[in-house]
């Protein structure tokens, strides 16, 4: 399920049927949210080489045990606490707290307390599809063509 909001309005000409005009670096302003068994993501921007995604778990919810062969992802904890697997190891991540998950790397993020867990995640490399994920372990049956 694929949702749009607009963020900010645009400069339109007087024209009433125009359409706004882009905004630099062809970020549009406007965030395209997708529902996931585990809560949502946005992507708030996109350019190259990189995506910056807002992220919200549900309460008890966890993504997948994944890896992507084509980014890194950096996560910054907003609120809530994070229970964060990467590679062999397991932190918990407090508001205002960060990682770095690399290339190739197993990783999954699960919200293990009572309130929404959100954070935002960068993702930097040379492709950023949505299909560049490889699932091991997933608690909603999803292969890794998602």
């Amino acid at each position: 399920m694929l949702q749009t909001q607009e963020l900010a309005p645009s400069t339109q000409s007087s024209e009433s049927n125009s359409k706004p005009a882009p905004k630099p670096g062809g970020f549009e302003g406007v965030a395209a949210t997708e529902l996931r068994p585990w809560g949502s993501f946005t992507v708030l921007e996109e350019g190259s080489g990189y995506k910056i995604k807002r992220i919200e778990v549900k309460p008890g919810h966890r993504l997948s045990l994944q890896m992507h062969h084509h980014r890194s992802e950096h996560w910054i904890v907003v609120s809530g606490t994070a229970k964060v697997t990467c590679g062999d190891q397991e932190i918990m991540l407090c508001t205002n707290q960060s990682t770095y998950v690399p290339a190739c790397t197993n990783h999954r993020l699960e919200n293990s307390g009572v309130i929404p867990l959100v954070l935002i995640e960068v993702q930097n490399g040379e492709y950023l599809g949505e299909d560049d994920i490889t699932r091991f372990q997933d608690d909603y049956a999803r292969s890794s063509d998602r």
